[in-house]
Formats: structure tokens, C-alpha cells, sequence
């Protein structure tokens, strides 16, 4: 059987018989240096020693193994507290009787006396009740915070996967509507093909590098967000009402990536895409300090049911997940349908 040498620290670390041994040995040889008087150890001051701590480790370990999980970590702390005392009077008054009266009849011959008075074998007591009480409970105070701290890793872990999973929903429908925006210009050969497909490639560079970022600049989501505009005017209605206003003060602050990309998405496919009249988009994204505010809105055109299509889009329910997973408690989504217009409301606090 090899041992594994490099985990052999944390092994001894986690292993709390070892830790009890280690502790009652040392207490083994303090209390043989207090009762011995002097650097010179008879056989009567080993067996004194010995007999001493095991009337000491009866109350210790009843308060660690039965007290202390049974009655103080279950909220019953009253009632621990006045156990804990009984505890200490009764075992204290043990010593006592035994070293004054029973010792004579386990070990004949010794003639043992009990050296110390009822309230300095109070102290004793008390002080390793105390000492072993506070070292039990900053063990299990570490041990709690290394659990949340694994609980939070998985959860962060977990949450990491869901928001991948989401944005992967977003990418291939974003690069399927964009790959048809080249396609039509192609087969059309029309002169703004190679404009179209500079704003794509810089899409494309967005979606593969930046979208799997943590977070991106505001500044790198307006751009996104104003070329797809770009690459969607080229295969759309010339009288279709376009409009993007930006009031940004500080474009260097930070926002999920392709967080309102899906927003625009949405308002091409039922709005502009599914309209027969005056059909138009109107975006307007502000900033203040902290806050981010973004509004979109269309005219409600014939749904993809209505043209005897299937809805293939990721949908609002796919962007609201995100914001719950991303700012669960520093958002606002709201969604207003009026028959005739469809807006979008969303407020975010980057403060998270």
C-alpha cells in the first residue's frame, strides 16, 4: 500500500482521533509537571497524573460527544449552560470523594490524598471545560465556513453552466438570421454585400471572443447592437422606421455580454419581419452612474402562428432567466403589449 506523501499534511489535519490523543498527552504532561513539584518523576506521580485526567476527561468528553452536539448546537442554550455547570460541580465533587476516599480501596498501599481544595479543582475543571469547548466550536465554525465556501463554489459552478447554456442559445439563432442577411444580399448581388459582411465579421468577433466574457463594456454592446442594426437594414422594407438613441456618459461601465441583443432579435421577427404597414423599431439605451436603462419597442405585426410558421426564437423567457441568474435582485423586465405595440422596459444595477 503506498502513501501518498504531498496529502499526508491534510490527512493529519482531518483526523480528529489524532487531535485528542495530541491534546490529552499534552495535558498529560502539564499536569505530571504541576503535581510532580519538580523535574524528578516518581511512579506515585504518574499514577496520580493518571487518574487525575481520567476523572478530568469523563465531564470533557460527555460536554463534546452528548452536550454540546444534543443541547448547543440544537438552540437549547439554557438549558446546555446549566448542564455544563452540573457538569463541572458534580465531576469536580468527584474528584474529591475519589482522591480523599475511594482511591484507598482501588489502590491499596498508595495512600493518596486529594491535594487540592473544591474550588481550586472547580478551576481546574472549569478551565478544560472551557479551553475544550472553545477549540471544539472553532473547529466546527472552521469546518461550516470551509462548506459554504464549497457551496458557493458549486453554486457559482452551476450558475456558470446555466448562463453557457443560455448564450449558446442565443449564438447560432443571432448567426442564422445574419448568415440569411448575406445570403439574400448575395443572391441579389447587391453592391453592399462586402459592407455587410465587414459588420458581420465584427459581429462574429463579438459573438466568439466577448460573449463568453464575464462581463463587457457598455461601449462593446452599443457597437453590437448598431451593427446588427446595420446588417438588418439591408433586408428590410426601405420605409420601415428604424431608431437607436444612446445617452451613455460612461461607456467603460460593465454589462453582461449579449444581455439586449435578443431584445432586437425580437422586435425584427414580430414587429418589422411579421408587419404589412407602418412598422418600425425604436430602441433607446441611457446610463446614470450605475444604473443602465434600455427600452425597445415595435409595432405588433402578423405573428409567425398567424403566417403558418413556428416560433424558433429564444424568446423573452431565455432573457429573463439570464437577468435572474446574472442580477436576481437588480433588475427590472418589464413587458407591455397593447395589440398594437409591443415595449420592452429593462433597468439594470451593475452594482452586484
Amino acid at each position: 500500500m503506498k502513501i501518498n506523501l504531498n496529502k499526508l499534511p491534510a490527512a493529519i489535519l482531518r483526523n480528529a482521533w489524532l487531535h485528542h490523543t495530541a491534546f490529552w498527552a499534552l495535558a498529560y504532561y502539564s499536569l505530571l509537571k504541576i503535581f510532580a513539584g519538580s523535574d524528578t518523576y516518581r511512579q506515585i506521580d504518574y499514577i496520580y497524573t493518571g487518574i487525575f485526567l481520567c476523572s478530568l476527561f469523563i465531564p470533557v468528553a460527555l460536554n463534546l460527544f452528548l452536550f454540546i452536539p444534543k443541547l448547543l448546537n440544537t438552540g437549547r442554550t439554557i438549558f446546555y449552560g446549566i448542564i455544563l455547570l452540573t457538569n463541572l460541580f458534580a465531576f469536580s465533587l468527584f474528584n474529591q470523594v475519589l482522591f480523599a476516599h475511594l482511591i484507598d480501596f482501588i489502590l491499596p498501599g498508595y495512600y493518596f490524598i486529594s491535594y487540592y481544595s473544591y474550588g481550586d479543582l472547580l478551576k481546574f475543571f472549569g478551565a478544560f471545560l472551557i479551553l475544550t469547548t472553545l477549540l471544539k466550536l472553532s473547529k466546527e465554525w472552521f469546518e461550516l465556513s470551509k462548506t459554504r465556501q464549497r457551496i458557493i463554489l458549486l453554486e457559482k459552478e452551476k450558475l456558470d453552466a446555466e448562463l453557457k447554456a443560455l448564450i449558446n442559445q442565443v449564438n447560432p439563432h443571432f448567426l442564422f438570421n445574419s448568415l440569411n442577411v448575406l445570403y439574400s444580399l448575395a443572391m441579389n448581388k447587391k453592391a453592399e454585400t462586402p459592407d455587410a459582411i465587414i459588420r458581420l465579421a465584427d459581429i462574429l468577433r463579438y459573438v466568439i471572443y466577448d460573449s463568453n466574457r464575464e462581463t463587457v463594456t457598455l461601449n462593446s454592446e452599443t457597437e453590437l447592437l448598431n451593427n446588427y442594426l446595420r446588417l438588418q437594414r439591408y433586408r428590410i422594407d426601405k420605409n420601415a422606421h428604424i431608431e437607436f438613441i444612446t445617452e451613455v456618459t460612461d461607456g467603460e461601465i460593465l454589462i453582461s455580454p449579449m444581455l439586449l441583443l435578443p431584445l432586437v432579435e425580437n422586435s425584427f421577427k414580430h414587429g418589422i419581419k411579421g408587419g404589412t404597414g407602418d412598422t418600425f423599431i425604436r430602441l433607446r439605451l441611457s446610463q446614470h452612474k450605475n444604473l443602465i436603462y434600455f427600452t425597445i419597442e415595435n409595432n405588433k405585426g402578423i405573428s409567425a402562428e398567424e403566417r403558418g410558421q413556428k416560433s424558433g426564437g429564444v424568446g423573452l423567457e431565455n432573457i429573463r432567466s439570464r437577468l435572474q441568474l446574472i442580477y436576481p435582485d437588480n433588475h427590472t423586465f418589464d413587458v407591455k403589449d397593447d395589440g398594437l405595440t409591443f415595449r420592452v422596459e429593462l433597468k439594470i444595477n451593475t452594482l452586484v
